[in-house]
């Protein structure tokens, strides 16, 4: 049902039209039937949508315009003309597939306020919110009986820099007889792109707003004033001063919130916060874009608490249900004398988890990776000091043995160690695994605790120079981390957030465009081809020399702006 192939209908659509009808009427479907459909109409029965769904008499209006429809409103009056007279609609949805606008007619389509599966059943618009590209529906692919005779198609308008679907644009038409492609496909292509442009216009706008209202608030001597949007970030001198990491945790959810709720009036801080922020949303054509937070300190603040008490160790940094459960068992295995093996992949903690089990007191490390037979570490070894044994994984026969002659001459003593599962275990090291197992924890991989990474990422960030602020995030970095597989875990994060925060030489919050090529793009989710490879890092590497500039980067590949749109969004299906 997508243009990467002919579409079924097109190829086998009196075929489709029999199939539809014995699927209706609850008899056998003959050979050949695309599983798509077949399951796409299945999903409509399961929703309960009926077939003969009536066109309601009249559509809601919206409560207040949306800002997907404020820009594309001037390209969609500019290019209505272009639809001709010879029976096209052109429907405009949001994410959430509502139907914004629309122009044209087509006979039997019918005016339906929403365009989700769960409503109307199979379409084009669903589909391409879906698969995330430009997608086709035909004839009597789709459910209702009143689509069986037009063709649509449809392609998703991401945002400029989140990348996440914020509507769609459709053409509906006739029955196309030549199947796929739409023939007014590239005609879908090039409004979206159009519209893509204005939203990119538009968020300069909203920065250059932004700024004026920062501006205005600030004026006058030793002002606490701060502006954010989610993206930018605005501090004045004073508000430096006075600002916590907690604190703009506070108000930059406020600014994400503040576009679907009224934000106005004083931000409910931590306590100990040592001040109030009083909020004023930033609007922008009869839209929140924003807000400005003006900060008063405290007459008698309270004392704020020491950082070993205010914040936990990173190692025990994060409220997953994994992760608590898992500290928690760690926690009450640890309470034993016995040993206790912790296992994981690389960079999950499992030293420093080991380390907090101790407590305070010194600890006797022996590190199997540059000391595979013990030869070192265990001669020093003092009695009754733990001991923690890392890298268990490169123990050789030598070190196995000699770790067991230790715990049968010692049978109390606390001993932690560290294993990364990988390549298969020798049988010495392998019954050694096998008696430590029955006390064992197992460390969550970062990517099964995705949620902690906000929580980690204060813990991890180097204390700022006097006078600078802390680091901070735009809303489009934090997806962004959130949605990588970090394979190397919690070190992995480490190390990005400890480079940003000693290199970058700008101000504000990161940015997605500041991360790491793996992380900012994500990882495909689906296997490229070697010419996919090739083409998707030549791609990267000119989007960097322009920054970031894709108009730029299409020219000097030599391609058009509309192909690069649609090869990076093959790369993310």
């Amino acid at each position: 049902m997508t243009t990467t192939d002919p579409s079924p209908a097109a190829t086998a659509r009196p075929s489709l039209r029999l199939a539809r009808e014995r699927f209706l009427s609850g008899r056998p479907l003959p050979r050949g039937v695309p599983e798509d459909v077949v399951a796409a109409w299945r999903r409509a029965r399961f929703f309960g949508v009926p077939h003969d769904l009536a066109e309601p008499a009249t559509r809601p209006p919206l409560a207040a315009e949306p800002a997907l429809l404020g820009a594309a409103r001037p390209v969609l009056d500019r290019i209505v003309p272009a639809l001709g007279a010879d029976g096209a609609l052109l429907v405009l949805t949001d994410e959430r597939l509502r139907v914004l606008w629309t122009a044209g007619s087509v006979p039997g389509f019918g005016a339906y306020p929403v365009l989700s599966e769960q409503e109307v059943g199979n379409n084009s618009a669903a589909l391409a919110v879906r698969v995330r590209s430009r997608a086709e529906v035909h004839g009597p692919e789709h459910f209702l009986d009143r689509w069986q005779d037009v063709s649509a198609v449809s392609v998703p308008v991401l945002g400029p820099e989140s990348g996440q679907v914020l509507g769609t644009v459709s053409v509906v038409t006739r029955l196309c007889t030549a199947g796929a492609p739409h023939p007014q496909a590239a005609f879908a292509e090039a409004t979206v792109a159009a519209i893509e442009t204005e939203l990119r216009v538009r968020a300069g706008w909203d920065e250059r707003v932004l700024l004026d209202a920062y501006v205005r608030a600030s004026r006058g001597p030793d002002r606490a004033v701060a502006a954010l949007d989610g993206r930018n970030r605005l501090v004045s001198e004073a508000a430096q001063r006075l600002l916590t990491p907690e604190v703009l945790g506070v108000l930059e959810r406020t600014a994400a919130g503040a576009r679907d709720t009224d934000v106005t009036g004083f931000a409910e801080l931590p306590e100990g916060a040592g001040c109030t922020a009083r909020v004023t949303p930033v609007r922008q054509d009869g839209r929140t874009i924003g807000i400005v937070a003006a900060l008063e300190p405290l007459d008698d603040p309270a004392p704020k608490a020491s950082a070993s008490v205010s914040s936990p160790p990173v190692t025990l940094t994060g409220s997953s249900v994994p992760w608590r459960h898992t500290v928690g068992h760690a926690v009450e295995l640890a309470r034993s004398r016995e040993p206790l093996l912790l296992t994981g992949e690389r960079g999950t903690g499992k030293s420093a988890l080991a380390r907090e089990l101790f407590g305070p007191g010194p600890v006797q490390v022996a590190d199997a990776a540059r000391d595979t037979g013990l030869d070192q570490a265990l001669p020093a070894w003092r009695s009754g000091r733990p001991l923690l044994l890392r890298h268990a994984e490169r123990l050789a026969q030598p070190g196995v043995a000699a770790l067991n002659s230790l715990l049968d001459q010692h049978p109390d003593i606390r001993l932690l160690v560290t294993y990364t599962p990988g390549a298969p275990a020798g049988p010495c090291l392998q019954r050694l695994l096998d008696k430590l197992s029955a006390r064992s924890v197992t460390l969550p991989p970062l990517r099964e605790r995705a949620e902690d990474i906000r929580e980690l990422l204060p813990a991890l960030t180097p204390r700022p120079a006097p006078g600078q602020p802390p680091l901070t995030w735009t809303l489009d970095a934090l997806h962004a981390l959130e949605r990588y597989p970090w394979p190397g875990n919690v070190t992995e994060l480490a190390h990005v957030v400890r480079a940003l925060a000693e290199h970058r030489r700008v101000s504000g919050p990161v940015r997605r465009a500041e991360l790491p090529d793996a992380v900012r793009e994500g990882p495909a989710a689906r296997p490229l081809s070697p010419m996919e490879h090739a083409e998707r890092a030549a791609i990267l590497e000119a989007l960097r020399r322009h920054g970031g500039n894709k108009a730029r980067a299409a020219a000097a590949l030599g391609i058009g702006r509309a192909t690069l749109y649609r090869k990076l969004r093959g790369y993310r299906r």
